[in-house]
């Protein structure tokens, strides 16, 4: 499960970085780059959310043994 967090959280921020060269800082809510705004959006919340499920397992692990 670890291995796949990880995973994740690399293609996460692959994402991010792939869309932050598509925003055009100029006008950032026109054509292509309103999708490439809500890209960053998304991988953020993915960064978070699997951020949070890896420090939920840590305590899971602690609290058994």
């Amino acid at each position: 499960m670890k291995v796949l967090i990880y995973i994740f959280l690399a293609l996460a921020a692959g994402l991010l970085i792939f869309n932050l060269f598509y925003i055009d800082f100029e006008e950032p809510l026109e054509g292509e780059s309103f999708a490439a705004v809500v890209g960053v959006g998304a991988s953020l919340c993915a960064i978070i959310l699997l951020t949070i499920l890896k420090i939920a397992l840590k305590i899971k692990e602690k609290m058994k043994g």
